[in-house]
């Protein structure tokens, strides 16, 4: 497993691929603003790779190595399009994908951008509801918006989140005050509108109508019952709104989100430690002819 560079958009994206050079590729998307190498993330990785899929790992913009890169209607958006581009570049025409979380939301987002790429999509952990978008409100957005608007793009600099960017990839620093404060500030503004509870939009950014528009066969694992930030609801809405979508049983507890968030505060797990035992799941689904 050895990380690779690529340019895409003006941005260098960091990646790497596990398993066989034949394989099908599976890209697997973790969520938050987290880095690829985040624990969780190579052991679904490699229990993928052990039945013959090649998996695409990468840091998504604003994640790990990778370059900072702020436009598009939503960073979701913005996420997609960078992996659609990361693929072209790849030579890779067609692929399984696979996103919890915020990487749910990414992968839907990139299945509506680029229909063409996916042969079949597998969703689990997907935030809705207002509790959950509330909260990513102030998660991606809200503390950018007030340091940025008073304290400038050098405040920006120091949030602990954009200072571990920087730190990662000292590239950073130059490409956000390049942005500058207005420009931070208006992105921002924008991305905000996704995390503004909408009665049309089961998840943040994404209009009923659009799920309409997804035809690719998709997998969806239920949201557990006492994950408020990844709603049994939610999950269900969006199996609803996908034809022919396929909703499954978690193969984890039903709170193991919330087991794994504290264990991750405690320094005693991952947050995405239990995501290895979804791979069987998305085997059987991807394998099926």
């Amino acid at each position: 497993m050895v990380d690779r560079e690529i340019e895409i958009n003006d941005g260098v994206v960091v990646y790497e691929f596990v398993g066989p050079d034949d394989g099908e590729v599976i890209v697997v998307t973790p969520g938050g603003r987290f880095s690829k190498d985040v624990g969780g993330i190579h052991e679904l990785a490699a229990a993928l790779a052990k039945n013959g899929k090649r998996v695409l790992l990468w840091d998504r913009p604003n994640c790990g190595r990778s370059d900072v890169q702020l436009y598009g209607r939503t960073e979701s958006h913005m996420r997609a399009d960078t992996l659609g581009r990361l693929l072209q570049a790849l030579g890779i025409e067609r692929v399984l994908v696979a996103g919890g979380s915020g990487g749910a939301r990414d992968s839907i987002v990139f299945t509506l951008m680029w229909p063409r790429m996916v042969r079949k999509l597998a969703l689990w952990s997907i935030v809705g509801g207002t509790y959950s978008t509330i909260s990513l409100a102030n998660v991606y957005v809200m503390n950018e918006l007030r340091t940025v608007r008073s304290e400038g793009i050098e405040g920006v600099l120091k949030l602990p989140e954009w200072a571990g960017l920087i730190e990662a990839n000292p590239r950073n620093r130059e490409r956000l005050l390049a942005l500058g404060t207005e420009g931070f500030e208006h992105v921002m503004n924008r991305w905000l509108d996704a995390y503004v509870p909408k009665p049309n939009e089961p998840i943040p950014g994404v209009s009923d109508w659009e799920f309409g528009d997804i035809k690719v066969p998709t997998l969806i694992v239920r949201g557990g019952e006492r994950d408020f930030n990844h709603p049994k609801r939610t999950s269900m809405e969006v199996h609803a709104l996908i034809a022919g979508s396929r909703l499954v049983e978690p193969p984890w507890p039903e709170d193991a989100w919330e087991r794994a968030l504290a264990a991750s505060f405690a320094g005693t797990g991952n947050l995405f430690d239990p995501w290895v035992q979804a791979a069987p799941v998305l085997l059987d689904f991807f394998d099926e002819a």
